[in-house]
């Protein structure tokens, strides 16, 4: 029989050391012996992991080098092809080549000035296409995969490229390509190529598909040589297209209301893989914040789910054996933290790598439930609910709420194993996670409400679903938190400005105070991103000034709890440093903790513990206590 326990004080097995020590996994690739190699984060930095073909144990390949990719917010760290992996180190952020069957030391084959991301090894194994930048200019480049010759631009002129992949023939290649203003979600072009070998050039680069508005995702030429298969939301959802290469036309495969492609705002990223011979296409489907995996006929179009243990409710960076219907998945669930799934028919579902010990029972987690309700306007608006639960408590009341706004803003937050979510649950807190109008995975159209209204929808969509739970008796009215990073600290800070009172407090991690700063600070990929969710300036200049919340500090009255990395590039702490300036001179109840080393986003394990047991401690005295 549960004891009875004052919901927000319960006793957690997870505990901001288990935080801090989690490993991450962030993505996976076959060699074509059958190996499977993967990267891993650990702390602040990442390794590359093979789990050779025979079966053996899987070892570290050279923890001696952090990998990890430059271009952007990063993303695209590796790929591996005829026994060798290629990758980018994170301190030179040039590209190194190793060998994943003998080991020994990385060699590196391009030179050590700006930042290189996406390897793509050519058919043959000689080439490497990569993506480039220096001194703010991108470009598409191609070097020796032995790195005996110096490294030649390919394509150049747009601001942005990504994905680039060979045609088995190794005479096409294909890349994305968009420029400013436009986010890789608003409009990209597919590029197709013929390549030159002898003259290291491209020619008759034309556009297959994409605009201005028109978002292209993840080409991949399929193992025969006769499709370049993408995806686009064209139709208003991402789906699944197929380019004939002979006939030079397109058919959409897919056509299901749902997203088979996800925002671009990392290099590498894959959501669908050709099978083998070609006739098959294996993808990822997210519907209503859940992953589900499909098999598509890419002659009749037909398509059927392929069944995974329901465990599984999130699928990432899926990766089709070479020569086997075997498929390899970064796989997780509400219950279930990430792992590494292999799934074919001649073997089922098996598990490779496990990001946690998992000595915790599934029960010890609380499942996502998906929620809808409608906004200030009457709008539909999405989230997904977790009601607290204890295997040995028994709530008192109703529970305090923690309604968390993702960063992005356009994001998404899905039925992944989130360990955050879980850390307020197993404590006694509900959690809201609000994917308000604005964030992917529910069509374009939603997608794009929030152009013009960031700092409206976001806010009231927060509220709005805060005030919906408490009117079905789900939540303790007087004990609702708002929490976000980034993008999300920004709603954090308007909520607390526009509806006072609402939130017992609020929590925010580096987050956006002054958008006339962002839109002149921040890095290259998003120095535009205001243009469509705000205005280009100066011609918005008045609605940047509505829009930012330290001009209107002084409306904030609830206790708020500030987080910073003294590094970060996309949001500086001079944002953060001014918000919390503003709550002194206000007399506002607050803290500030700035970390050293830390970027946008905490990796180090002793500042992740330190996050936690500071926010704990503050909730427990403006939120449980008060």
């Amino acid at each position: 029989m549960k004891t009875k326990k004052q919901f927000g004080l319960w006793p957690s097995p997870i505990s901001p050391q288990r935080i801090g020590a989690g490993l991450g996994i962030s993505d996976i690739a076959w060699d074509d012996d059958g190996s499977l190699i993967w990267r891993e984060s650990r702390g602040a930095g990442g390794v590359l992991v093979v789990q050779p073909a025979d079966g053996e144990a899987f070892r570290d390949l050279n923890s001696d080098y952090n990998v990890s990719a430059g271009v952007g917010y990063g993303g695209g760290d590796f790929c591996v092809g005829r026994g060798a992996v290629y990758f980018v180190e994170a301190k030179s952020k040039r590209l190194y080549r190793q060998s994943t069957q003998s080991g020994g030391t990385a060699q590196p084959i391009t030179p050590e000035f700006g930042a290189c991301a996406s390897p793509s090894l050519s058919p043959d194994g000689t080439r490497l296409l990569f993506i480039h930048t220096y001194e703010h200019q991108d470009s598409l480049a191609i070097v020796n995969s032995d790195g005996k010759n110096w490294p030649v631009k390919l394509a150049s002129g747009d601001d942005f490229y990504m994905q680039p992949c060979w045609h088995p023939g190794g005479e096409k290649i294909s890349w994305i390509a968009w420029n400013h203003p436009q986010m890789p979600w608003d409009g990209t072009t597919l590029k197709v190529a013929s390549l030159q070998v002898e003259g290291w050039r491209v020619d008759d680069a034309v556009t297959v598909a994409g605009s201005e508005s028109i978002s292209i995702f993840q080409p991949q030429f399929s193992p025969n040589g006769r499709y370049l298969a993408y995806i686009s939301d064209e139709s208003g959802w991402w789906q699944v297209y197929g380019y004939d290469l002979e006939s030079g036309t397109a058919r959409q495969l897919t056509h299901a209301k749902a997203e088979h492609g996800i925002p671009a705002w990392v290099q590498g990223l894959r959501t669908f893989g050709f099978s083998p011979d070609s006739e098959r296409i294996y993808c990822i489907r997210i519907q209503s914040g859940t992953c589900s995996l499909w098999q598509v006929d890419v002659e009749s179009g037909g398509e059927k789910q392929i069944a995974l243990p329901e465990t599984y409710t999130w699928l990432e960076q899926i990766a089709v054996h070479p020569h086997e219907e075997r498929m390899a998945l970064i796989a997780s669930g509400g219950v279930c933290p990430k792992r590494i799934i292999t799934t074919g028919p001649d073997e089922g579902c098996r598990v490779w790598r496990r990001s946690t010990s998992e000595e915790l029972t599934t029960d010890t987690y609380t499942p996502p439930e998906a929620v809808s309700w409608p906004g200030m306007d009457g709008g539909d608006v999405h989230g997904l609910f977790y009601n607290p639960q204890h295997v040995q408590f028994q709530g008192i009341q109703m529970p305090p709420l923690m309604v968390l706004i993702h960063g992005g803003p356009t994001s998404q937050r899905g039925a992944v194993f989130d360990a955050e979510v879980q850390f307020f649950t197993t404590r006694g807190f509900a959690v809201l996670q609000v994917n308000y109008r604005g964030s992917s995975g529910y069509g374009r159209a939603y997608r794009d409400m929030l152009r013009g209204n960031w700092g409206v929808y976001d806010v009231e969509d927060a509220v709005s679903g805060a005030r919906h739970l408490v009117a079905q008796g789900r939540v303790d009215n007087g004990r609702l938190v708002i929490m976000g990073g980034s993008a999300g600290g920004f709603t954090v800070l308007k909520a607390l400005e526009d509806y006072p009172g609402v939130f017992k407090a609020g929590v925010c991690l580096y987050g956006v105070a002054n958008q006339f700063s962002l839109a002149a600070d921040t890095h290259k990929f998003e120095e535009r991103y205001s243009d469509s969710l705000l205005g280009p300036l100066p011609e918005a200049a008045e609605l940047y000034r509505e829009r930012s919340p330290l001009f209107f500090a002084e409306k904030i009255q609830d206790p708020l709890i500030v987080f910073q990395g003294e590094d970060d590039k996309v949001v500086p702490k001079a944002q953060s440093d001014a918000i919390v300036a503003a709550l002194k001179q206000n007399g506002v109840p607050h803290e500030y903790h700035l970390y050293a080393g830390e970027g946008h986003g905490f990796r180090k394990p002793e500042t992740i513990e330190h996050f936690y047991s500071a926010l704990e401690k503050f909730l427990r005295q403006y939120v449980i206590y008060a």
